[in-house]
């Protein structure tokens, strides 16, 4: 009996902007090749200090490049994108609700992602303020109540914690963040080298 191919584990982050890229073409790439795509949300904050790193938006020198390099990236992806206001956003509470969603239907969980991930990215929807995260829970269908509920829960808590540090130890330290047969790729622009990948095997 053949066994079915493995699914890519797709790492992100709700404030990473070339996470919102990735979100809009791993699955289809994915699909073409016959794969599935396991989505985790993760904390970056949380990586970035198991590896000892910061956001590039945190250096000077870094930032205006950086910036600039978002939008550029999402352009040439056909990706609709709005520098946010404010950034980066501590987005525990949106990673809460998706990892409570992932348990009843990943697809569903997958849906919220892109949801949050378009609201933020591209109609500047701040992520951070409740007031916004119940709307947007309002307009996906799961209710401002439930989903506050949800992100204050100890046990949604201990969830993302543990999801983190399950991240770490399998070697992530950035998102996106692709595992694919085993083999890691990091970062938006690994695209190429992911479908090769898929295509004719290990390189």
């Amino acid at each position: 009996m053949a066994t079915l191919p493995r699914p890519i584990d797709f790492y992100f982050d709700f404030s990473s902007p070339y996470s919102y890229i990735a979100s809009e073409w791993i699955d289809a790439l994915a699909a073409r090749h016959g794969r599935t795509v396991n989505w985790k949300a993760i904390l970056l904050g949380a990586t970035f200090q198991a590896a000892e790193l910061k956001s590039p938006v945190s250096y000077p020198i870094k930032r205006e490049y950086s910036l600039h390099d978002f939008e550029r990236s999402a352009r040439f992806a056909g990706v609709p994108i709005r520098n946010p206001e404010k950034f980066p956003i501590p987005t525990q509470n949106a990673a809460r609700v998706f990892w409570w969603l992932a348990d009843q239907d990943r697809e569903r969980a997958t849906q919220w992602a892109r949801h949050c991930l378009r609201a933020y990215f591209a109609r500047g929807v701040d992520l951070s303020d409740v007031a916004q995260l119940r709307a947007l829970a309002d307009d996906f269908g799961i209710g401002a109540d439930t989903a506050e509920a949800v992100w204050n829960d100890p046990v949604w808590k201990a969830r993302l914690k543990a999801e983190n540090e399950a991240a770490i130890a399998a070697g992530v330290f950035g998102a996106p963040f692709f595992v694919v047969d085993g083999e890691p790729f990091w970062g938006n622009d690994r695209r190429p080298q992911i479908e090769r990948w898929l295509e004719k095997g290990p390189f």
